[in-house]
């Protein structure tokens, strides 16, 4: 289902738990690593749509999640055409999303990465909010570093701005020097691995 400039509708979820750290998982048999995500099916409505992936990505339901704030219009971002299907090119241009912030009210352990029998993740973890994305598969940066702006002033309490996205500091903003961003990304981490997840300390391989 494609829109007339050849978007297809999306919806993106940034969880947070309840220290306002962000889910980030791991794309099953790469070394990228992004927030869930997934297409609307006709006759969805965008927070239907995303429940339905929270479920068949991370194995969460309603009860286990907050709604904090979503954002307020679509955002865009294209697709290179070597990822794009051969059948596709030519009317398929990208994804529009509606993203969504939501906060775990549940334990870790409820987390699920084989909720269905095609996983997209194989490893999963928490980092702060403002994390570099050069994690990211490139041409997705963009839209990524769009939507955490616009829904962090609705964290659901005081964060820190450590603000590095794309590998550089923002200007007036407080925060950890690069290097410490970059080795806090990379650090070794306590958590319950939920079933079927395995972690991987260096996702850049």
């Amino acid at each position: 289902m494609l829109d007339r400039e050849g978007f297809r509708p999306n919806v993106g979820i940034i969880l947070l738990n309840q220290k306002n750290q962000v889910f980030w998982g791991k794309r099953i048999r790469t070394h990228s690593w992004q927030f869930p995500q997934g297409g609307i099916d006709r006759g969805e409505s965008p927070e239907q749509a995303m429940f339905r992936e929270l479920h068949e990505e991370v194995g969460l339901h309603p009860e286990h999640v907050r709604i904090v704030a979503r954002t307020r219009d679509w955002l865009r971002y294209e697709v290179p055409d070597r990822f794009i299907r051969r059948d596709a090119r030519g009317f398929y241009k990208g994804q529009k999303q509606i993203w969504y912030l939501l906060q775990l009210v549940t334990h870790d352990h409820h987390l699920n990465l084989r909720a269905t029998d095609h996983p997209e993740f194989d490893a999963w973890r928490w980092n702060d909010y403002w994390v570099p994305l050069d994690v990211v598969v490139e041409f997705k940066r963009g839209v990524y570093e769009m939507a955490l702006t616009e829904l962090a002033r609705f964290l659901p309490r005081h964060e820190r701005h450590n603000r590095y996205l794309r590998g550089g500091p923002r200007t007036g903003r407080e925060g950890l020097d690069q290097e410490q961003s970059s080795a806090d990304m990379h650090a070794p981490f306590q958590m319950e691995l939920p079933p079927g997840a395995s972690f991987d300390p260096n996702p850049q391989g």
